[in-house]
């Protein structure tokens, strides 16, 4: 892949580092460099805030309609362009090419989404209630944001990012994974060919990352935050955003609970758990973390899910025939295998995979354990890997209670009759809970946790409101 960029992007222009460093970008698959990607210092990092605070006066008085126009014709070309968008991420991130065709096409509809929310911003205009003056609620952009993504979704997460804050008028400096740099550099390029004008989108990739973050952090112009990645990380900004009271969104861990009720559907809770614990190999904050099965139907779902995820093959993202591809790096495989090795040391039972796959590439099988106890380590660690780690229950009102004995509140499913099920979603402190769906991400939905899953909601009418201060003006209005 010749054509990737893989250089800096700051005030419109496609630079070098000033120390003309880079790092290479490694398939996880078999350890080759796909490219050399450049360092940006914290000079360059500081340029590009100011790029984006000169930038930020007239992107911000720009008609909604023309950012509207730019975020469409974005959408147009990454469709357009969607095989080599997704070829890219499993290129530098491992994933399995459903994978990354599904992401392709979700990370493209934010933009689309955004585009029609440009335009549709709210506002008020009502008397007040002694009748003195009229209330005028408006909403401004508000100001230069600093956009930092992780490796997981490399695509989705830029653009569900990058297309809310264009849409209401912010500049943004976008710092994304080092393990994946090149989808947003591509997502960049397309931004750029859409017409954003210069200074309006830069891209950063400092190496170390932490004092380059905190020095933008520092820098006057940054009035947001948009995080993407661990809870731990994510305290770490909020109190350096603490320092200057920095508008501060925060997506961060799971730890997703999937139960399954005594009289669910197996056929729908099977399939339902296979996506939500298997999508993008399981290296995802949605992902179903802890399975709870009741008691009645505990083995037979077992067996069910075993055949299928049996039937699951392993393998390099472009051999186009694998369901699952290797994870980000060896590093994130070794995490995978000594959670598992920890698991049966604690009481689990292997019924399926438990052991990495010999060779170069970061791949692990797909993987089933059962007698997990609630409480053990696998159970309160974020795999972030294909490892389906199965409790037994057998009250409902117990369940509960285990589902929520988390610090993390992003996401739960929930298989069982109707009625049953909405009672026990509505009961977890969730900021989203699937009711018998395995998947229910959606730009139009608000995406976002409770407790210390994060702060704040992407997608959705609330996505661009993240980016926009609230305004009241008073005025005598019409006499």
């Amino acid at each position: 892949m010749s054509d990737l960029r893989s250089s800096l992007f700051i005030d419109g222009e496609w630079r070098a580092g000033s120390s003309g460093a880079t790092f290479p970008v490694v398939d996880p698959s078999d350890g080759s460099t796909v490219a050399d990607f450049a360092i940006a210092s914290e000079d360059d990092c500081v340029a590009a805030v100011d790029a984006a605070a000169r930038a930020f006066e007239d992107w911000s008085t720009t008609a909604p309609r023309v950012r509207s126009e730019i975020l469409r014709t974005a959408f147009d070309t990454l469709t357009a362009e969607k095989e080599h968008f997704a070829e890219i991420m499993v290129r530098e991130n491992g994933k399995a090419w459903s994978d990354a065709l599904a992401e392709a096409t979700y990370a493209t509809e934010f933009f689309r989404w955004f585009a029609e929310e440009a335009v549709r911003v709210p506002g008020d205009y009502r008397t007040s209630p002694a009748g003195d003056k009229r209330i005028i609620v408006t909403h401004q952009p508000i100001g230069v944001a600093l956009l930092i993504t992780p490796w997981n979704f490399p695509a989705a997460m830029a653009t569900r990012k990058l297309a809310p804050a264009l849409a209401a008028g912010c500049t943004t400096v976008l710092k994304p994974a080092t393990e994946t740099p090149l989808t947003a550099a591509y997502v960049v390029d397309v931004l750029q060919r859409a017409g954003v004008p210069r200074g309006v989108v830069n891209l950063v990739t400092p190496v170390p990352t932490a004092v380059a973050v905190e020095r933008m952090m520092q820098h006057p112009a940054i009035r947001k935050i948009s995080f993407t990645g661990s809870t731990e990380v994510g305290r770490v900004l909020l109190k350096q955003a603490a320092e200057s009271v920095i508008n501060s969104s925060m997506e961060l861990g799971g730890n997703a609970p999937l139960i399954v009720l005594p009289g669910a559907d197996l056929e729908v809770a099977v399939d339902g758990a296979l996506l939500a614990k298997m999508r993008n190999g399981g290296s995802a904050c949605t992902s179903a973390n802890r399975l709870y099965v009741h008691t009645s139907l505990h083995d037979e779902f077992v067996t069910r899910l075993g055949a299928k995820l049996s039937a699951m093959t392993t393998g390099p993202g472009l051999e186009r025939s694998h369901n699952l591809g290797a994870l980000v790096s060896i590093k994130e495989r070794d995490k995978v295998a000594a959670l598992v090795e920890t698991a049966v040391t604690e009481g689990a039972t292997v019924v399926l995979g438990g052991a990495s796959v010999p060779g170069e590439g970061a791949f692990y099988p797909p993987t089933l354990l059962t007698g997990v106890a609630h409480g053990s380590t696998i159970n309160q660690t974020e795999i972030f890997g294909p490892v389906t780690a199965v409790v037994r229950f057998d009250d409902a009102d117990d369940v509960v209670a285990m589902a929520n004995d988390s610090i993390f509140g992003l996401i739960a499913y929930v298989f069982g009759p109707e009625g049953e099920a909405l009672n026990v979603a509505n009961r977890i402190d969730a900021g989203m809970v699937g009711v018998n769906r395995g998947v229910i991400s959606d730009p139009a939905a608000p995406f976002g946790g409770m407790k210390q899953s994060g702060l704040g909601r992407e997608g959705s009418s609330e996505g661009i409101l993240e980016f926009l201060e609230t305004k009241y003006l008073a005025t005598n209005g019409l006499r």
